[in-house]
């Protein structure tokens, strides 16, 4: 069973506080890799997929980079990710748009504490805000499967944090490489931005937090963060990625997944860009 949360500041204490927040779904015991190479010596690795297509407009671009600067240096994010047995993590971020556009920002780098931690957020801060058209979810995760294999650090937990501001329209189904990235280990937690009113013109959908819950997330204790608050954007991201770090569960306004049907189609996407353009 998987969860999607409104972010809030009651999030981000129940986090901190090391209260019983495990996710429902989440197994007994850290699961350890499947690689037997070398033994994990941090807690996790994280690879953040940011949505940097035409739909975002570049004040939420913005507010976006700062966001993830931020959460990264936070007291809050330190502290969660103290509390780790590892006391460090390893993280890497790429911007992403249609299937085949995909940017590296920062390779792999670890963070064991404020100064890599500032080291993070001025690599994320230096490069320059750009967009890309269409939008492949599908593209993101089939990207950012392979960066687990070329991360030199090995981690208890592998997860890929995804924002985006709509359905997946442009590459394969969502579907399938959620799944196959399910298959080696790997959790996908959602950050569905819902900042602005569905439009037309910008191919949004509504209930995109549904979309996201049924069709993108997975794995044990995969949750959903969804913004629907312009001024609460940073405090989003921050909360998701206390969580991540920590390795927690949300426990606040739960709402238990539909286990059959999606409540959103997963082509969704796909359908509106063929009804538009035929193609």
């Amino acid at each position: 069973m998987r969860w999607y949360i409104s972010v809030g500041s009651v999030l981000i204490a129940a986090a901190l506080a090391g209260g019983d927040v495990a996710g429902v779904a989440a197994p007994s015991s850290t699961p350890q890799l499947a690689d037997t190479k070398d033994s994990p010596s941090l807690d996790v690795e994280l690879v953040i997929a940011v949505d940097v297509s035409y739909s975002m407009d570049l004040d939420e671009l913005a507010v976006q980079r700062e966001g993830y600067a931020q959460a990264v240096v936070s007291k809050e994010f330190l502290q969660a990710m103290e509390s780790g047995p590892h006391s460090k993590i390893a993280v890497t971020y790429f911007e992403w748009s249609a299937s085949s556009d995909q940017k590296i920002i920062i390779p792999w780098r670890v963070i064991d504490g404020p100064e890599s931690a500032d080291a993070v957020a001025n690599e994320i801060m230096k490069t320059p805000v750009r967009r890309g058209s269409r939008t492949s979810i599908s593209g993101a995760i089939n990207f950012a499967m392979p960066l687990f294999d070329e991360n030199p650090f090995r981690g208890l937990r592998r997860v890929i944090d995804i924002s985006g501001d709509g359905p997946n329209n442009n590459g394969e189904p969502v579907a399938g490489p959620r799944d196959a990235a399910l298959a080696k280990g790997i959790v996908i937690n959602g950050l569905p931005i819902m900042v602005k009113e569905p439009s037309y013109s910008t191919m949004d959908i509504d209930n995109l937090d549904w979309y996201y819950e049924d069709c993108v997330i997975g794995g044990p204790g995969s949750f959903v963060v969804s913004i629907k608050d312009r001024d609460k954007f940073k405090e989003a991201i921050r909360a998701k990625l206390i969580l991540e770090v920590a390795g927690k569960t949300p426990n606040h306004r739960t709402v238990p997944v539909a286990e059959k049907e999606p409540r959103v189609s997963c082509l969704i996407g796909e359908k509106i860009w063929q009804d538009r353009w035929g193609r």
